[in-house]
């Protein structure tokens, strides 16, 4: 299971009490006020971590507390301060104060700190109402109760370039031979389950490309049929789109319409995703209706340049590849 929604409830530490203490030695009948102060809460906050993949840890524990900080003593000893709550999250987590739309911050970065809730302060001890009037002071004052909030966590992948197609086009077998990644590849559709994303190194640019294979949308994905909103989600923040088609039509559909699907389907989710700059690549170019279907995507679309492939056997992905950095560039 890929986890990248989750609700989750937060608390940091409240604040230890302040103590009312006096000294009390056989020699010294007036020793005066000496009670300490409460320690501080501990804080809960949130860090960028690039070895956390999902969010599958808020999902089976939903409730994350700091510690509390601890009371004041006699002899002027201060409580000790709440141990934080530390949440480690993949990058490209936005959250939000259930309820609300409204984002109140996203960690893009490995090692980004956040601290979301901070801890209540420490009570005041009876030794800091001492004064030249109130010799024997017996107030004190409780510690502040620590900030709590039910949040949502939502995950959006973040790479360079998204992947996007019906199911069966072949995005797992092009992401697996253009990167390291090694997604699921089977003959059925639906075989991609989560998101996977591979890197593309271009040794000669000194540079790595981020590719994202995002799982197989359907009709009506903007509307939450089939996996939905779960999925489209996760090219928000790809700064170019690859739409691959099905030059073979092995599912009965033409290519040409899966394209105009395709689009629609991100316009009707987000326009200004859909205003991304993108590729268009037909794949399994070697089968039997291929070349022809190829043509009629050109006649059908000419303002735009087909980019005709092989994933399985390799073909035209250098061109790919170099048409990839060129729109990156």
């Amino acid at each position: 299971m890929f986890y990248d929604e989750t609700k989750v409830y937060l608390k940091a530490g409240d604040g230890g009490d302040g103590c009312m203490s006096f000294l009390r030695q056989k020699y010294m009948p007036e020793g005066g006020p000496n009670g300490g102060n409460g320690g501080r809460g501990g804080d809960v906050y949130l860090l960028a971590d690039e070895n956390v993949s999902d969010l599958r840890a808020f999902h089976f524990k939903k409730h994350w507390k700091a510690k509390n900080g601890e009371p004041g003593r006699g002899s002027d000893q201060n409580g000790r301060g709440g141990n934080p709550c530390q949440l480690k999250l993949p990058l490209g987590t936005e959250i939000r104060v259930d309820g609300t739309d409204e984002i109140l911050c996203e960690l893009l970065k490995h090692g980004e700190e956040l601290v979301i809730l901070e801890g209540g302060k420490g009570g005041r001890g009876n030794s800091t109402f001492k004064s030249s009037v109130n010799q024997t002071p017996r107030q004190t004052t409780e510690g502040k109760a620590g900030g709590e909030e039910n949040y949502i966590f939502t995950l959006k992948t973040i790479a360079d370039v998204g992947l996007v197609g019906f199911p069966n086009a072949g995005k797992s077998t092009l992401l697996n031979t253009l990167s390291n990644a090694t997604p699921k590849i089977a003959s059925y559709p639906f075989t991609t389950l989560v998101p996977t994303v591979g890197i593309i190194d271009y040794p000669e640019e000194y540079r790595t490309v981020s590719m994202a294979d995002v799982p197989g949308l359907i009709e009506g994905a903007a509307e939450n049929r089939g996996l939905g909103h779960r999925f489209l989600r996760h090219v928000e923040r790809c700064n170019l789109l690859v739409f691959l088609i099905d030059l073979s039509a092995a599912d009965g559909r033409e290519p040409w319409e899966d394209f105009v699907h395709l689009r629609q389907e991100l316009e009707d989710y987000d326009p200004l995703v859909a205003q991304k700059p993108f590729l268009l690549v037909g794949n399994k170019i070697d089968e039997d209706n291929s070349a022809k279907n190829l043509k009629l995507c050109q006649k059908k679309f000419p303002e735009i340049d087909v980019l005709p492939i092989s994933a399985i056997l390799e073909e035209g992905l250098d061109n790919l590849r170099t048409q990839v950095l060129e729109k990156l560039s």
